[in-house]
């Protein structure tokens, strides 16, 4: 009886839908170079390469760090979690602040930081020149109010998590799971 429920609720399992994340590929482009569309590519670039980056991570492989006084490959992706909430809240112009929840299991996190660059990606890429001028990083540290422009958000957050998921191909490798092989260059 035993066995016959657990093939049924296999079975179950197996026909729901699966959870599709954002960034398994980026075959699709904008037909017009714009400011927020070319911003909104570099979030899709990042966001690609961050899925696969992550994609199979075990908990050998979570726990991976190079060096005693290195990040581990948590850590790593704790802190990409974190400046995510950058890319998204320029275009909200919303304010940063210290201390988002990293104590979130690595799948829920995972899928966050996904979300998040997916919901930056969309709102870039509707932005008008106008929008982009007005986008500014926003960060409090609880005493005071911090504003960069948007261009401090290209050089800093995202080519700090686009490093960041290098960093976690290496250690994946290190640790003895390799990433699949994909073709970067074509977003697939």
């Amino acid at each position: 009886m035993k066995s016959v429920l657990s093939i049924l609720i296999l079975c179950y399992a197996v026909s729901l839908p699966a959870q599709t994340l954002p960034f398994s590929s980026i075959t699709t482009y904008p037909d017009t170079y714009t400011a927020g569309s070319v911003a909104a590519r570099m979030i899709d670039g990042l966001g690609f390469r961050f899925y696969w980056a992550t994609e199979g991570l075990n908990e050998k492989d979570l726990a991976y760090k190079p060096s005693s006084d290195a990040r581990s490959c948590q850590e790593t992706i704790e802190h990409i979690y974190e400046m995510s909430f950058m890319a998204m809240n320029a275009p909200l112009k919303k304010v940063n602040v210290n201390g988002q929840d990293v104590k979130l299991p690595f799948a829920e996190m995972r899928k966050k930081t996904l979300e998040n660059l997916k919901a930056a990606s969309d709102l870039l890429r509707k932005a008008t020149d106008q929008d982009m001028k007005d986008f500014k990083v926003l960060y409090s540290d609880g005493r005071k109010l911090y504003e960069y422009p948007f261009w401090n958000l290209i050089n800093g957050p995202i080519e700090d998590c686009v490093w960041h998921a290098g960093q976690i191909v290496a250690f994946r490798r290190a640790s003895g799971n390799p990433i699949a092989e994909k073709d970067f260059f074509m977003g697939k």
